[in-house]
């Protein structure tokens, strides 16, 4: 017997696992994208910090404290 959708059922059981996989798939790189951009104001604000220490504008004391703060987070 091939049933009603004339033996072509694996295909749409196929397709139905693939369309599942494929949502997970893009849940995973949703949340992964929003944790890398969750990650960047920290990144920048080392950035900003090193620039303030080569400009002299911090002690090396200042700037390494700060820099274990910012890293932590």
């Amino acid at each position: 017997m091939m049933g009603s959708w004339g033996g072509f059922g694996w295909w749409w059981m196929a397709l139905w696992w693939v369309l599942i996989i494929a949502g997970i798939a893009a849940l995973v790189r949703w949340f992964s994208s929003r944790a890398d951009e969750e990650e960047k104001p920290a990144g920048k604000a080392l950035e900003v910090l090193k620039e303030r220490y080569a400009r002299g504008e911090l002690d090396r004391e200042s700037y390494e404290r700060m820099r274990r703060d910012l890293e932590r987070r």
